[in-house]
């Protein structure tokens, strides 16, 4: 089939748009972009043209829009153009100027494509609304087109492969990815020549594109070149290869997804992770870098999440966002906010901790050197009973604790949800939101300024006391 015929069908078999469809064409005045302009005009599609002048080239980059302009007099589409100060915003940001430039472009078609949606929305509902945005069932969207082809798929997944994205990154370009679509991923840059020459396109050469500075240009004009020589058909191998990477992807992440539910405990807004289920699941660190790259924990972080799997407790690591907190037998992933405001990690050499409600001082004593106190704000435990690191947190639905002298009529203890626990004690509503709760490997030890649970009571046996004193602020 010729080029034509093949670009309306990948569109169709991809399902990217249907005729109907505004689309916004990416052009820079190259051979790619022009190709792709020339593809939507023969096949009647409904587009406008984008430009962005990103002023970096002198007189080139206003060469540039001149001739995009008279590309849209040629097909009598309207055309955007937008002018970036791209070196200012490189600077200021503190970015490389591709990367500038990327996020420029990308803000700019955004803000495009919603005003382009919005104006079809607000068209459907009158009568004049043109019949290409009117059917009785659709409403047509605005989509992006960028002319990337194959050979900047080869480029994508080699330079992906160096910089070890892992298998996502070997999947090389998605041909839709929400509103943006690159409908030439199939066709060889060789192609779009030969496509270009047989109908007498006209366009602009970039000469940004010869400097083997840009990594992308090295790729192109170096390293494949290099490769070709060795291996005559590495392109169309790579393209094969990026097939069944995408297809490798998809059963990959099925299986990280069943480990994932076989691991995973949400509490709140809480992770929480078994150690030992966690230490037999194999491969460990892939799968332990899958569950924490959620929460903005790099591949290089993986091996300290590892090692503090076998560490004591109270160990931890962090990233921007969120803390993974070694707790005996638990992983936990919490974000820092709810690890300051609501979960706070004692350990056992701490003496002083301040919160949001007051101040714990704690202390290890003899007994013979401490007298029984009624004081609520006073609790003595057995020394024995005690795990640390404790956990000092907000109370929250589901807690239950076994009440300091609550027994069932058989004389063993009785559970007792908070919940219910508070309304027996008559607390008003807006004072229980201000109820903590000091807890022991997974077990509530002291609801503080009120009762602590009967399993951490001083005996007749207990020799170390533990002294906690909880004062308000």
């Amino acid at each position: 089939m010729s080029l034509p015929d093949n670009f309306k069908d990948y569109i169709q078999k991809k399902n990217l748009f249907i005729p109907g469809d505004n689309l916004i064409v990416a052009v820079s005045g190259g051979i790619d972009s022009v190709v792709l302009c020339d593809l939507c005009n023969q096949a009647a599609f409904n587009f406008t043209i984008a430009h962005c002048n990103f002023q970096l080239r002198g007189e080139e980059s206003g060469r540039d829009e001149i001739f995009v302009k008279s590309l849209g007099e040629k097909y009598n589409v309207k055309v955007f153009v937008k002018k970036f100060e791209t070196d200012k915003y490189a600077n200021e940001n503190k970015v490389s100027i591709q990367v500038a430039a990327r996020e420029l472009r990308y803000s700019w078609f955004k803000e495009l494509i919603i005003e382009n949606d919005e104006q079809i929305r607000a068209n459907s509902n009158e009568a004049e609304t043109p019949k290409s945005h009117r059917t009785s069932n659709i409403l047509f969207e605005t989509f992006l087109l960028t002319a990337h082809h194959a050979n900047d798929n080869i480029e994508t997944l080699l330079m992906n492969f160096f910089k070890g994205t892992g298998i996502t990154g070997l999947k090389g370009i998605e041909s839709k990815k929400g509103k943006v679509i690159r409908p030439l991923l199939f066709a060889k840059k060789e192609e779009l020549q030969e496509y270009a020459q047989a109908n007498d396109l006209q366009y602009v050469e970039d000469s940004s594109n010869l400097s083997d500075k840009y990594t992308r240009n090295y790729f192109r004009n170096q390293l494949i070149p290099s490769l070709q020589k060795v291996f005559p058909g590495v392109e169309e191998n790579l393209i094969s290869n990026i097939t069944r990477f995408k297809e490798i992807e998809t059963l990959y992440y099925q299986a990280i997804s069943q480990h994932k539910k076989k691991l995973i405990e949400e509490k709140g807004n809480e992770i929480h992770i078994p150690v030992l289920k966690l230490l037999k699941s194999k491969p460990l660190a892939t799968i332990v870098f899958e569950i924490i790259k959620e929460y903005g924990f790099t591949s290089h972080q993986t091996g300290e999440v590892i090692k503090i799997l076998n560490s004591d407790s109270g160990r931890y690591i962090s990233s921007a966002t969120h803390k993974i907190i070694k707790n005996r037998n638990w992983i936990i992933i919490a974000p820092h906010n709810t690890l300051k405001a609501s979960t706070i990690l004692i350990n056992k050499d701490d003496e002083e901790i301040k919160f949001e409600e007051g101040i714990l001082k704690m202390e290890t004593v003899q007994r013979v050197n401490q007298k029984i106190t009624t004081d609520k704000n006073i609790v003595l435990l057995d020394s024995d009973t005690i795990t640390f690191p404790l956990l000092l947190r907000k109370w929250k639905q589901g807690d239950y604790f076994y009440p300091l002298g609550m027994k069932k009529k058989s004389g063993a203890l009785a559970k007792k949800k908070l919940s219910k626990f508070f309304i027996d004690q008559k607390i008003p509503i807006q004072d229980k939101e201000k109820i903590w709760v000091l807890e022991s490997n997974k077990k509530i030890v002291w609801i503080l300024n009120n009762r602590i649970d009967d399993h951490f009571k001083v005996t007749d046996r207990t020799v170390n006391l533990l002294r906690i004193q909880f004062s308000e602020l």
